[in-house]
């Protein structure tokens, strides 16, 4: 269903607008600030928008998504002009990574201020910014006037949505903005300023090694490449709960392409994914690829295991919890 003037109403029908269209545009930014959810395309991935500063607004994303309460949102601005009033300082080094990186896939989390609502940031004291680059998201952004806490646009736990039809197929009822295929493929990298050493809280388009040039030394939380104990407390989206995953039972293999091969012969496979040796590709094609697997009904799939250093370790982290942490070594030995 097209909507051509922006006289925007409820349906239940899905509503596909397109990025192309200011009309369209101007009818998702009426949609936002009568507190309704739309789905946005982001150089990352697709994000479930909503009025950040709308309490009502934002329940509707975990509603929608089947979300956790104690997994927070990011909330997208368009400058850190527009971040100000939603924390209660810019340190230096935030302004040094936005001069950087933003607009970009870095989420950075500051000290919040009242402003924004305890359900965005799941009761902690912080909260988590980005400026994205994608066209569409920023017209978005500059035509509702609004910051928009957006999660990825999917059923909570499966893989995230890198093509429009990919959040129709996971959230049909939903107005989604059309911008085409994400750039980048998978989420923004998250860092905390909170702590005495920047900590890197979810790997992602951003490395580690191009933050470690601005800022330099950066402490990277366990939670990268392990599961949350049960005290401890999500800081950042993607370091709790099942992410990412597709129904199929994932395995990742350490091995070379014939190595992990033979081994998941071995062990009864009925799938093989190796993503070959580009970061950058890995990145674009990994969530596209996972949702395949269910589309040819596999039920058992082993991985190959990227490299984990720059992209690389954004792409070992996002496959370590879609596999619920199940790693192995393929034996090389004759």
């Amino acid at each position: 269903m097209r909507i051509e003037n922006a006289e925007c109403r409820n349906s239940m029908n899905t509503v596909r607008l397109s990025a192309d269209n200011q009309n369209d545009i101007a009818c998702a930014a009426d949609l936002l600030r009568r507190g309704e959810l739309v789905a946005i395309p982001t150089e990352t991935v697709y994000g479930l928008a909503a009025n950040a500063l709308d309490e009502a607004a934002v329940a509707k994303i975990f509603a929608a998504k089947g979300r956790p309460a104690d997994n927070p949102l990011i909330v997208h601005v368009l400058s850190l002009e527009d971040a100000a009033p939603l924390v209660k300082e810019i340190p230096e080094q935030a302004l040094l990574l936005a001069k950087t990186f933003w607009p970009g896939p870095l989420t950075i989390v500051l000290e919040k201020s009242g402003l924004i609502p305890d359900i965005v940031s799941a009761g902690l004291s912080t909260v988590a910014l980005r400026s994205p680059s994608h066209p569409a998201a920023r017209a978005l952004l500059r035509a509702c006037g609004l910051p928009l806490a957006a999660p990825s646009a999917n059923k909570s736990g499966s893989p995230s949505p890198t093509r429009a039809q990919h959040v129709l197929d996971d959230l049909p009822g939903i107005a989604v903005l059309d911008g085409g295929a994400c750039d980048v493929g998978l989420e923004s990298t998250v860092i905390t300023l909170t702590t005495p050493t920047p900590i890197l809280l979810r790997p992602g388009g951003v490395s580690l090694e191009d933050l470690e040039t601005v800022l330099g030394k950066i402490n990277i939380s366990g939670a990268i490449t392990r599961e949350l104990k049960p005290d401890e407390h999500a800081h950042s989206p993607g370091m709790k709960h099942r992410h990412y995953a597709p129904k199929a039972e994932l395995t990742l293999v350490h091995g070379s392409p014939e190595d992990v091969t033979r081994f998941a012969k071995e062990q009864g496979a009925d799938g093989v994914l190796d993503f070959g040796d580009n970061p950058e590709e890995q990145a674009r094609r990994l969530f596209a690829k996972l949702r395949e697997i269910d589309l040819l009904g596999l039920h058992k799939v082993f991985v190959r295991c990227p490299e984990q250093d720059g992209l690389g370790l954004a792409v070992y982290n996002r496959l370590l919890r879609a596999a619920e942490f199940r790693e192995v070594h393929a034996d090389v030995s004759e």
